[in-house]
């Protein structure tokens, strides 16, 4: 396939590929004449250059069952639409360390259904046609556009659309789904001119549009849209066909083996797997064309464009050019920053782009909420290329006449950390040389596309840190301030990020009246009688029941967080307290995916009846004590105070022979009554009393308290205030993980063997970890390793040591417990600092056997998720409880 004129021309890319692979894969340095420099240079100047790259040689297991069976992937890249299609950003922090080009494993994939396969040996053969309102159709193959036609190579950023889009979507939900700020990257794309093609095919007088439609088949046929004839034939806008991406053939998930380009446009116009070139006088009729990629107004809902096919049709609405966009990098999500005997100075990175060609000319940061900016430093990258010519990877590199910026720029900032000590937020916006500014304010739409307001990082001080939070996490990911804020009752579109502006000592959020979310789908009337909800009160199709309303939970038992045994246990039962209590509002919005039917009359007067069992007090017992289908009160024997905030409640069981009946590693749910509202309040919990010790129950809690500041915990101060002798409703097990012994563990359902756990914890995290743990233990034939990396402020906090302690000794060879604290006393001989990116690294060494458990706070949860993603650790290898 290569040109036989070029290989000597690409003698000197691969020398300086050679060179380039030594040096670490960081954004190069910033050159300040490089943007202003008149000399013309061809050899001497140092050009970015791909980083190292692996192709992935494997088929992940979430693919392997799908369309997608025959594309390897990066366990790195986050999946944002569930198993199948792909779509998938990276972690933010590894695709900014790869620098200025990103690697075709962590480029951003937005895929709409599956990819077409393609061997390498009909590459040479592939098809593309030029048609429509030209003189001269043509079909040409690949190796005819390699042969006859100009080559050319050149950098270029795509971004697509919804990149941002979450934001969007915790003030509204929008139709699309959830981007970090990661949807864009960066490569080197060597192809033909778009316009050397069009030129050739002699385009008739009435042309104005050139539509492109891909080989990949969809719901609504192939995929396809459009671009402006005079755009496609000005070389200023340099449209291209490209083969290759970074000097090697285009990827599966990338377009092989022909796409588009389309620089500064959203990736939405690069179309993928090409096959047709259609010159019209009108816009692509293109469903896809259509029906995606469009800012309609902010005041357009989703019922109103559902309803009204004018919204989308109005060519008005539809999106061609980037608009100017900006994120921070570091500090990143969850960094925390001492303020004793660290640095005095902190530097803030990020990256920012603009759209249509335009350079972005300044970024500029506030400590202040908006009242004051500080212009940060700009690298451009991309202007290297421009005092360079040579061929590179087989195309022509010369950009020295082009003014046009295609590729993203990176900016950073030196800040004084008292500075950021005094600041509740920091904040970044970016502008391109036609004065376009990012605005303070969201604008949001249907489609949650172009969003580009101020980013915003937020800074709380905790002790002697500073932490920072993103204002979102990518795809279902918890986190981020919008996201606690949101949780708080803040109203995020109030234009003060849902915090009053006001006193920033008090820092208050606004109360939003929580909007009721629809569970029910609005076309669906059938009613259902109880003999037919009986009939599906088991594993084989379960329905279950919720305020009235019936569910289908068939489709959703392999995905469920909590495990399949969640949605079996509540077959046929109606279960409005459990999920009420416990489900967030993305859940109660899934719900209408499921809705079959309402219940009768009859049916929920029959489930309304008290559904609470009494303990069996029989003269025979029943051996175990907990039922997965109903609920079962224990009273309280005894309360042990283990320090200020944390207790161990004992609960007796019905005879002092019976056993709880729970599984290794699995949870029971605890459900009491508000005393004030008589509202349910249901938490799940991991005993820590060996499963099969008889008659009683120990169930280790820390209490929250109220304080001046926030409302504490409902269930754990509820506990607290418990009499002895008073009951509480048990239910169980639930939980998709069981330790079976020896290696050998259950993950919804399906075993696998394990050779090590590493288990990661905090606070009262370690529950389920000592369950596990003390079961590997305490069998002496059991080969399984044991890393335990338990993390707390202070020693006094430490849970469960003298047990953990006392079951290493005598398996030192495969048991190890690291204890970590914020708060170490002097003489402490334990590790230090909070558990993150470099602890986990050290101790928890990615290997195939093992399977990293987590259980924490919140904050802890999302810390370890973001550090085990990017040091390559699968989904597949990693449990959350």
């Amino acid at each position: 396939m290569e040109d036989p004129s070029s290989l000597q021309h690409d003698k000197h890319s691969r020398t300086i590929v050679e060179k380039h692979q030594q040096l670490p894969p960081t954004p190069p340095s910033s050159d300040d004449n490089a943007s202003t420099s008149s000399d013309y240079q061809t050899d001497d100047v140092e050009i970015p250059l791909p980083p190292p790259t692996k192709a992935p040689t494997q088929v992940l297991a979430q693919d392997q069952k799908t369309p997608d069976a025959h594309v390897p992937r990066d366990p790195r890249l986050i999946r944002l639409t569930g198993v199948h299609p792909f779509n998938v950003e990276p972690p933010l922090s590894a695709l900014f360390h790869e620098g200025f080009l990103t690697s075709p494993e962590l480029f951003y994939v937005r895929n709409h259904g599956a990819v077409p396969e393609v061997q390498e040996e009909d590459i040479p053969d592939w098809e593309f046609s030029i048609e429509g309102l030209v003189e001269r159709p043509m079909t040409i193959t690949v190796r005819q556009l390699i042969a006859e036609y100009e080559q050319i190579t050149c950098p270029v950023t795509l971004v697509c659309a919804g990149n941002r889009r979450k934001e969007q979507n915790q003030v509204r939900k929008s139709k699309g789904f959830s981007w970090g700020a990661a949807g864009v990257s960066t490569a080197l794309f060597t192809g033909v001119a778009m316009a050397d093609l069009i030129r050739k095919a002699r385009p008739r007088r009435r042309a104005r549009f050139v539509c492109m439609e891909g080989a990949d088949q969809l719901p609504n046929g192939f995929y396809g849209t459009s671009v402006k004839l005079n755009w496609v034939m000005d070389p200023n806008k340099g449209m291209m066909l490209a083969y290759k991406m970074n000097g090697e053939p285009l990827r599966p998930d990338h377009g092989k083996p022909l796409r588009a380009v389309i620089p500064g446009q959203i990736g939405g116009r690069s179309v993928k797997w090409l096959k047709k070139l259609i010159v019209t006088d009108v816009p692509s009729d293109n469903w896809y064309h259509i029906y995606d990629n469009r800012v309609l107004p902010t005041m357009i809902s989703p019922e109103e464009s559902a309803n009204n096919p004018k919204w989308w049709t109005d060519d008005r609405y539809a999106i061609y050019d980037l608009s100017t966009n900006s994120a921070t990098v570091y500090p990143a999500h969850e960094e925390q920053l001492s303020l004793v005997g660290g640095p005095e100075k902190y530097v803030a990175k990020g990256y920012a782009y603009g759209g249509g060609g335009r350079r972005i000319t300044r970024v500029e940061l506030s400590l202040d909420k908006g009242r004051s900016w500080i212009l940060a430093h700009i690298e451009y990258p991309e202007d290297r290329y421009r005092y360079c010519e040579q061929y590179l990877f087989g195309g022509r590199l010369d950009m020295s006449w082009r003014e046009s910026c295609f590729c993203w720029c990176f900016w950073s900032l030196d800040i004084p950390v008292s500075d950021l000590a005094n600041a509740n937020d920091l904040l970044v916006r970016a502008m391109d040389d036609s004065m376009n500014i990012q605005p303070r304010d969201m604008y949001w739409s249907v489609l949650g596309m172009m969003n580009n307001p101020w980013f915003r990082v937020s800074i709380s001080k905790e002790g002697d840190f500073l932490r920072f939070e993103h204002p979102t996490q990518p795809a279902m990911m918890p986190g981020g301030w919008m996201e606690r804020v949101k949780k708080a009752g803040g109203n995020l579109a109030n234009g003060y990020w849902g915090e009053k502006l006001g006193d920033e000592e008090t820092n208050e959020t606004v109360p939003e009246v929580a909007k009721e979310v629809s569970m029910k789908k609005d076309d669906v009337n059938r009613t259902i009688t109880i003999d037919e909800l009986r009939k599906h009160d088991d594993e084989h199709d379960p329905w279950f029941v919720i305020n009235g309303e019936v569910y289908s939970g068939t489709s959703f038992m392999k995905e469920h967080p909590g495990g399949a045994q969640s949605i079996i246990s509540a077959a046929g039962l109606d279960t409005t307290d459990e999920f009420m209590a416990i489900h967030s509002e993305t859940a109660k919005s899934m719900m209408p995916g499921y809705h079959i039917g309402t219940l009768d009359a009859a049916a929920q007067k029959t489930l309304s009846e008290p559904e609470t069992h009494p303990a069996n007090t029989s003269n025979e017992p029943e051996p175990t004590f907990l039922r997965p289908r109903a609920w079962t009160t224990a009273p309280l024997h005894s309360k042990k105070i283990i320090n200020t905030d944390t207790r161990i409640f004992t609960f007796r069981l019905a005879h002092e022979t019976q056993t709880v009946g729970l599984p290794i590693g699995q949870h029971l749910m605890i459900r009491l009554r508000d005393p004030v509202t008589r509202e349910a309040i249901i938490r799940s919990y991991t005993p820590i009393s060996d499963p099969e010790k008889p008659g009683f129950l120990d169930v280790l809690v820390k209490i929250y308290f109220d304080t001046s500041a926030i409302k504490g915990g409902k269930m754990s101060q509820a506990l607290d205030a418990l009499p002895i002798g008073h009951g509480v409703d048990l239910k169980g097990p639930i939980g998709k993980f069981e330790y079976l012994g020896r290696g050998l563990c259950a993950i919804n359902g399906t075993e696998r063997r394990v050779r090590r756990f590493a288990m990661i914890c905090a606070g009262s995290g370690i529950t389920p970890i000592f369950q596990v743990f003390r079961a590997v233990m305490s069998d002496k034939d059991d080969p399984t390793a044991c890393t335990v990396l338990n993390g707390n402020r202070m020693v006094e906090d430490i849970l469960c040591k003298e047990d953990l302690d006392a079951l290493v000794k005598g398996n030192e060879e495969r048991a190890e417990v690291l204890y970590t604290l914020t708060k170490a006393p002097e003489g402490w001989k334990g590790l230090r600092g909070r558990i993150g990116k470099e602890l986990v690294g050290r101790h928890c060494a990615r290997d195939e056997g093992t399977l990293v458990l987590v259980c924490g706070p919140e904050a802890l949860e999302k810390a370890i998720r973001v550090a085990l993603k990017e040091q390559g650790w699968p989904d597949e290898q990693v449990l959350f409880f």
